[in-house]
């Protein structure tokens, strides 16, 4: 499963599907992350978290631990 969290900066990949259940769920939806929307890496943390995306015309940053629940392709 390729996961959000191993994509490389500078890649842009589609969201295939959301893991997680309840709160955590909803929220990474309410983010805008949702099925088939096009995700562009822009950067990541020295340290590797959190990341930072373009996604729907804005810049959102994610920890890791949310990014490994957005399944990609």
């Amino acid at each position: 499963m390729n996961t959000l969290k191993n994509v490389k900066v500078g890649q842009t990949v589609r969201v295939v599907k959301l893991h997680g259940e309840g709160p955590v769920r909803r929220r990474i939806m309410d983010m805008g992350i949702t099925k088939g929307v096009e995700i562009y890496v822009r950067k990541v943390a020295p340290l590797g978290d959190p990341i930072e995306i373009f996604i729907r015309g804005y810049e959102l940053s994610l920890r890791k631990a949310d990014a490994e629940m957005v399944e990609v392709i």
